[in-house]
This record gives structure tokens, C-alpha cells and sequence, in this order.
């Protein structure tokens, strides 16, 4: 029961921040923008309950920033959205590579605890690649609001990335299975 509830919390969290940069788009006086915030902050503020460790502090952290949004009806602010959730994720890519296992490399052990050190060595590297796209991400998304392309931004943020998250995902793969195939 716990698992489904963290399952439908991050969903409202993937759809809500998918939704978000897609309403605005669309919704050309951004009247319902603001309930979309305050669902946003509840979420993860509903997550910061259960989470441990940096993903407390994020969802704390984005409950807040996002409740301060809600409250002021600043929604310009949430342009910032998304390079926030691609900060947050490379700090905790990024960072892996600092520690003796990377991310990806906790999550391979997570099916197979013992790798080899090969494959130890394909998950730093997957590890770089996820850490360069959200370097990439960061740098797209600042860009574009910096240069007050917001209809570029909408639809970067509210679609392109995630496409290019799912290419990227299912390169990987394909390289994996490669990589395991020939290791």
C-alpha cells in the first residue's frame, strides 16, 4: 500500500511538472496555472514525509519554493521549475561519481550485487552521461528564459526534454544489452 502511495505521488509529480510548462502554453491567460502550483507544493510536501536523506531536503525545499509561488501568485518563477528538479538530479548524479559507487552503479547492484569491473566501470560512465544531459538541460532551459522565449521554453520543458530523457533511457539500454552481450 505504501509503494502504490509513493507510486501515485511521483506520478502527480512527473504529470503536474509535465503539465505545468503544457497548461501555460495553452492556457494563454495562465488562469489555472496557480492550482497547478498549489497541487504541486502539496505533492511534495506529501512526499517529504516518507523521503530520507537530500530527497527530504529537495521535496521540503521545493514544497516551500513552491508554496511561496502559490501564495504570491508569482508564476513567472516558475520558469525556474524545471532547472531546479535538472540541478537536483545532477547534484545527485554528479555527486555519485564522488563516492566509491556511482548511481546508476547502486541501481545495477540493486539486480545483481556482484558486477564485475567492467560493468562497474559502464555504470560511471552511464552515470557521466546522465550527469552531462541534465548539464545540458540546465543550460537549454536557462537560455531560453533568459531570452524571454517562453513558448520555446513551454514546449522544451513541457515535451522535448522528456522525449529526449526517453531516447536517451532506451540508447542505453540498447547499449547495455550490447555491452552485456560482448562482456
Amino acid at each position: 500500500m505504501v509503494k502504490l502511495f509513493n507510486l501515485l505521488i511521483n506520478l502527480g509529480l512527473l504529470l503536474t511538472g509535465i503539465g505545468y510548462p503544457l497548461a501555460w502554453f495553452f492556457d494563454e491567460k495562465h488562469q489555472g496555472l496557480s492550482y497547478l502550483v498549489a497541487i504541486m507544493a502539496l505533492l511534495w510536501a506529501i512526499k517529504a514525509i516518507k523521503a530520507v536523506s537530500f530527497h527530504r531536503f529537495l521535496a521540503i525545499l521545493m514544497a516551500i519554493l513552491l508554496g511561496i509561488v502559490w501564495l504570491t501568485r508569482s508564476l513567472e518563477t516558475m520558469y525556474w521549475y524545471p532547472v531546479i528538479i535538472s540541478t537536483a538530479m545532477l547534484i545527485l548524479f554528479g555527486g555519485s561519481l564522488f563516492s566509491s559507487q556511482s548511481l546508476i552503479e547502486r541501481f545495477a547492484r540493486l539486480q545483481d550485487c556482484n558486477l564485475s569491473p567492467q560493468a562497474v566501470s559502464y555504470t560511471r560512465k552511464v552515470t557521466l552521461v546522465w550527469s552531462g544531459f541534465f548539464v545540458l538541460n540546465i543550460t537549454i532551459c536557462t537560455a531560453l528564459i533568459l531570452a524571454g522565449q517562453y513558448h520555446w521554453w513551454a514546449w522544451y520543458s513541457g515535451g522535448v526534454s522528456y522525449v529526449l530523457m526517453g531516447l536517451l533511457m532506451c540508447i542505453e539500454r540498447l547499449v547495455r544489452q550490447e555491452v552485456i552481450k560482448n562482456g
